[in-house]
């Protein structure tokens, strides 16, 4: 498992992903072999996925977030795969979820504006394979956005 140290290198590089190895070894209180030797390990047991850049979409002209939560027709086996697959290559669907229970799959879309996500809905979401029912759940803010766990 991961020790005190691990768990130090974790909580800096989840705070700021950009670090470079020296700049988090001295964070974290390690030297810079140690902090890369740490780094490798994690990432090898899969601890460390990625290190990513988080884009401001808003920044970038999209104002619109919207969750759609969807039922899928499950009457076909293929449902789910085909679905899937379609959303994928929806350029502005940003983030696809899967669940167990009364929704089967959650999207979110990003948008210009309303016009442009009308746009979306009408042309891209609504022609997606196997819907039974939709949801839309607009974003209005966002208190916590935190992909992190308790170091």
């Amino acid at each position: 498992m991961i020790d005190e140290a691990d768990r130090r290198i974790l909580r800096h590089l989840l705070a700021d992903p950009a670090l470079t190895t020296a700049e988090l070894a001295e964070r974290a209180g390690v030297t810079a072999a140690t902090c890369w030797r740490r780094i490798e390990k994690l990432t090898d047991a899969g601890v460390i996925r990625s290190r990513q850049a988080v884009i401001d979409w808003r920044r970038l002209g999209y104002e619109v977030e919207v969750s759609l939560r969807f039922t899928l027709d499950k009457t076909n086996p293929r449902a789910f795969d085909e679905f899937l697959a379609a959303a994928r290559e929806v350029p502005e669907v940003i983030g696809i979820e899967t669940f167990l229970g009364r929704v089967d799959v959650r999207l979110n879309v990003i948008a210009r504006d309303m016009v442009h996500y009308q746009q979306i809905y009408r042309e891209r979401i609504l022609t997606l394979p196997h819907i039974a029912d939709i949801e839309a759940l607009m974003l209005i803010s966002t208190i916590k956005d935190s992909a992190g766990v308790p170091l």
